[in-house]
């Protein structure tokens, strides 16, 4: 009987299904569907919490779906569009600049009750510059909301954000919003989870028509219709399912059991036994195997028209895991950084970690996740990372820019504190052990600018901007050129560093020039040339008298070796005393001045010996000086006569993307004199090309790889060497240094 059953089912089943069922015995009916993996010591609150981030690819709706989730749970008393007519915002961009552009720039926190759950929620950018603000939400949080558009489906920024994903092992559901545009397909975005991101994803709803008749959604779960009325959809009908959708509700429905016993034995089991589950088991097997991370639930909905938000703030309650169900670990520092299992108890020692800051008009504002323990009002906390004992003077919940004060925060609560002085990702304890949470990822940075002031700005309050952002934010990195001396702003795209500059203008009223990065160009020689020179000086007195003789000659590459920073070398050939010993170092230190100062762009010089043969001095007028003075002279002047040649940075650059884009990135990187070196195809469908570029050409290359790939495109470049510019561009680069000096 068990045989011809499975025979029956193998049309339905998929493989890793059938194979693994192969082993179960179908007669034991199991008694834990409904297990929720809830210890019997948890407290009530903890299970009734939940921390979820809302993420997605820019212009998805990610902030328009959380407007409508705090409207729904009573927190705002009226919807505001991103871009609405009434110039109000949605309450999560509390920035100027963000509601000016339409974009979240900065992630923004908030909390809300759903029934008798306790929600904390993240809303996050979507732009690929403000990736870090994703990255340290999906951090401390546990659980997702992945936010797709119906009618794009799977796009770049979702890709990243898979991967944040994956890489802290956050359980998510998905969000099919925009279900009411032109040209929306859930079923093509449901493919695309599962041939893009590899994700095991099935609906968990079907709509009610789509674009312009878009009227609700039915619950597979439930079978029961949805229909969302009134002005902001706050009314809801529940209908039983039309005839004419009923064979489609139970193909989506055995899609969904099959999906899920994939990855669960026990619906896997029942399935097996051709009997259908209970609403109750089906929902405990897509909760276990969510916060496994093993499957997706699929919700739909169009958050701008109001359909579909409260069914998926149940399934944020039902399938997303409390705070004791995602597995957390503390590295013990006392004991070679061991792993210990976080316990989610309040009672435990204190385990939190700091993981955004905000410069508020208090001062700074630190965000912190509690893991374990109670953070209180006025009590003492350590920070592990400096050892630093603190006073906790306030708490507060953050609802975006507004705050609620209160006494304590248990275990599992996100929460922020004032005049904490801390750096980001910096964990805290009670100083009962040394137990550490783990950093975030922070990727390098693509895009450098020169930035200067102008004579109208403040430069203590330039210092302070520029402090309190690089702390804010571990991808802007400030730095100063140590030939050029320039003061180098470098991030994650044009986008991300135009936001810092335009805040430093509002916030710390100061105004930048900004410009390209002048690049570290050097200079060299490419014969040998013989000199000769004499420098005399009479002032009354002792005056200064020197003369040498030698060459200079171009270093073969061997010689040059690995060390470029060492591509000098004298060579004193001077036989008798001529030159008196004593006078050597200081020709030397002459030679070494004038590599200082080419004598084309007044360039750093590399890669020439300077060879001194004879020389004569004066018994009362030489001195170090003098030789100094005139072995400088004297290499200045012969290296004009040598064929000097201008030398520009040469990058070592490494791009991926989907091989479909390689010819157009190839061709980009030939109209910026890149020289290709390798190209490969991966397994997984990517390309690797590696080509040496010139800095010079490297401006604006992060912005034109976005555009040309869809913003699938990445790319990394390390230093590799100097090589001579082409004549035109030499011929340039002199004429502009002429005008320059003058």
């Amino acid at each position: 009987k068990h045989s011809k059953m499975l025979g029956t089912l193998s049309n339905r089943l998929s493989f890793p299904l059938r194979s693994r069922l192969l082993s179960l015995n179908p007669s034991k009916k199991s008694s834990r569907f409904l297990a929720s993996a809830v210890p019997v010591d948890v407290p009530d609150e903890i299970f009734k919490k939940r921390n979820i981030g809302i993420s997605a690819h820019v212009d998805s709706g990610k902030t328009t779906l959380t407007e409508r989730i705090l409207f729904y749970t009573g927190r705002i008393n009226a919807i505001h569009d991103v871009k609405g007519k009434d110039g109000v915002g949605a309450k999560m961009d509390s920035m100027d600049l963000e509601r000016e552009k339409g974009i979240t720039i900065q992630s923004a926190a908030t909390f809300c009750e759903w029934g008798d759950n306790h929600i904390n929620i993240i809303d996050t950018p979507g732009h690929v510059d403000f990736t870090i603000e994703v990255e340290r939400a999906l951090r401390v949080l546990d659980g997702g909301v992945l936010v797709l558009c119906g009618v794009s489906g799977v796009q770049s920024q979702s890709l990243t954000v898979d991967r944040q994903m994956k890489r802290y092992n956050v359980p998510r559901v998905a969000f099919i919003n925009k279900l009411d545009r032109t040209g929306s397909n859930p079923d093509k975005v449901i493919e695309d989870l599962k041939d893009r991101l590899k994700l095991n994803a099935a609906a968990v709803q079907v709509p009610i028509g789509l674009e312009g008749e878009h009227r609700g959604v039915i619950d597979l779960i439930r079978e029961k219709v949805l229909i969302f009325e009134g002005d902001n959809g706050e009314i809801i009908k529940e209908e039983e399912v039309p005839e004419d959708m009923k064979d489609l509700v139970e193909e989506k429905r055995m899609d969904l059991i099959e999906k899920v016993g994939d990855v669960d034995d026990e619906i896997g089991e029942i399935f097996l036994m051709e009997e259908t589950p209970t609403i109750e088991q089906l929902q405990a097997g897509i909760r276990r195997a969510t916060i496994k991370c093993e499957f997706v639930p699929v919700f739909m909905g169009s958050a701008f028209k109001n359909k579909g938000v409260q069914p998926l703030l149940d399934g944020v309650v039902d399938y997303l895991p409390a705070p004791h169900e995602k597995r957390n670990v503390a590295l013990d520092l006392e004991n070679d950084e061991a792993e210990v299992e976080v316990t989610c108890s309040s009672t435990d020692p204190l385990i939190a970690l700091a993981f955004k800051l905000e410069e508020g008009k208090f001062g700074q504002l630190t965000y912190m996740r509690v893991y374990q323990g109670t953070l209180k009002r006025g009590g003492f906390i350590t920070n592990i990372n400096t050892g630093k004992k603190i006073k906790v003077p306030r708490i507060v919940r953050m609802h975006s820019d507004d705050m609620e004060e209160i006494e304590e925060a248990g275990a599992g609560e996100v929460v922020a504190m004032f005049g904490i002085d801390c750096s980001s990702m910096d964990s805290f304890g009670d100083g009962s052990a040394k137990l550490a949470m783990t950093s975030m990822f922070v990727p390098e940075p693509v895009m450098s600018l020169a930035i200067s002031m102008d004579k109208s700005s403040n430069q203590a309050n330039f210092g302070k901007a520029l402090a309190k952002f690089g702390k804010e934010d571990p991808t802007l990195r400030i730095s100063t050129d140590p030939i050029s001396k320039q003061t180098i702003l470098s991030g994650m795209g044009e986008l991300h560093l135009e936001v810092y500059i335009e805040r430093m203008k509002r916030e710390y009223d100061v105004h930048l020039e900004v410009g390209q990065p002048s690049v570290n160009y050097k200079e060299t020689i490419t014969s040998k040339q013989e000199f000769s020179y004499v420098h005399k000086k009479q002032t009354g007195g002792s005056g200064q008298y020197a003369k040498v003789i030698g060459y200079i000659e171009p270093l073969g590459e061997e010689e040059e070796g690995e060390d470029r920073e060492e591509q000098f070398e004298f060579d004193n050939q001077v036989i008798g005393t001529n030159i008196p010993p004593e006078f050597i170092p200081s020709c030397e230190k002459g030679a070494r001045d004038s590599m200082e100062k080419g004598g084309l762009i007044a360039c750093e010089v590399q890669g020439m010996r300077v060879a001194l043969v004879d020389g004569q001095s004066h018994a009362v007028d030489s001195s170090d000086m003098a030789f100094r003075i005139c072995m400088s002279a004297a290499v200045r002047d012969a290296m004009k006569k040598a064929g000097p040649q201008i030398l520009e940075p040469i990058m070592k650059l490494e791009v991926e993307a989907p091989s479909e884009f390689q010819g157009t990135i190839v061709s980009g990187l030939n109209r910026r004199m890149g020289l290709i070196q390798s190209s490969d195809i991966s397994d997984d469908g990517s390309v690797q090309i590696v080509a040496d570029m010139p800095l010079a050409n490297m401006f604006g290359y992060s912005t034109d790889l976005r555009s040309i790939t869809q913003g699938k495109g990445e790319f990394t470049m390390e230093y590799f060497n100097h090589m001579p510019v082409t004549r035109d561009v030499q011929t340039e680069l002199i004429k502009k240094h002429a005008e320059e000096k003058e």
